[in-house]
């Protein structure tokens, strides 16, 4: 029955129009691939190896995610990515704090996707495809002081290389099952772990137990005791593991057995 309805969901999150589109092979129920027991480290500026993503963690909540063919990703961009001559193909944008945006974005980047609606409160809907790479996005609602803003974030999913990627944002709160249904299967999933700008320990650890993924990076974390706290509330059922490194290549066929949380060191890209 489970099943049924998590089917029914899944269905009912896409318009009938999306038929036409390429599917996402991500709409399915999560749990954790089966894989061996290690992760590579790499450089942001390697090539990326066959049927793998390379991952790189800037600053804050901004990602960049690197395909094989050399699309260039940074999620929540907040106009900057460091000193080194990179202009990315897309760009994801939230705008709970103005850190995860910018209004001022570079007319040379071919796709700025923005996580709001034009219309306050009304969904944006993002399925893109560029290259290799397949980007949609899973509205959500933000706190705006005493007050709610209807779909004013997004969750952002990256399917490349058969791995699906997912970037919380700012998220605010726990989704919902319609809103679960429609991320499908994350085997990746970058999660804020302030403990309360967005949302508090207990409740991202409630999303990262459903979810299930194989990797999750940790963001959006303010100090050290904020991590160390996400850390410990999650080791009960996910591995910890601290490469000392911003990058990573991953691929489908290597994901670790057991879900592992794997902490990034943030660094802007540099020539």
């Amino acid at each position: 029955m489970r099943r049924l309805l998590a089917c029914l969901l899944m269905l009912a999150a896409f318009p009938a129009a999306a038929q036409d589109r390429r599917p996402s092979h991500c709409i399915a129920i999560a749990d954790a691939a089966p894989g061996i027991e290690y992760l590579h480290k790499a450089s942001y500026a390697d090539p990326v190896p066959e049927y793998s993503v390379l991952i790189h963690y800037i600053d804050h909540a901004m990602f960049l995610i690197r395909s094989e063919t050399g699309v260039n990703i940074v999620t929540d961009y907040a106009g900057y990515t460091g000193t080194a001559d990179f202009l990315p193909d897309v760009v994801t944008m939230n705008h709970a704090h103005s850190t995860h945006w910018t209004p001022f974005v570079d007319p040379a980047i071919p796709h700025a996707l923005p996580g709001w609606g034009e219309v306050p409160g009304e969904p944006r809907e993002h399925y893109l495809e560029v290259g290799d790479v397949l980007i949609r996005n899973v509205p959500t609602d933000i706190r705006r002081g005493y007050s709610t803003e209807e779909n004013g974030n997004s969750i952002f999913v990256f399917e490349v290389a058969g791995l699906c990627i997912g970037h919380l944002g700012h998220l605010h709160h726990e989704p919902n099952d319609q809103q679960y249904a429609a991320l499908g299967r994350l085997d990746v999933v970058m999660a804020a772990v302030d403990g309360g700008l967005t949302l508090d320990v207990g409740t991202m650890t409630q999303i990262m137990n459903r979810l299930k993924s194989s990797v999750v990076i940790p963001m959006h974390w303010f100090g050290r005791s904020a991590l160390e706290t996400f850390l410990s509330r999650m080791s009960d059922e996910f591995a910890i593991e601290r490469p000392g490194t911003s990058t990573l290549t991953l691929s489908l066929r290597d994901l670790p057995s057991r879900p592992t949380v794997m902490v990034l060191e943030p660094r802007l890209l540099t020539p």
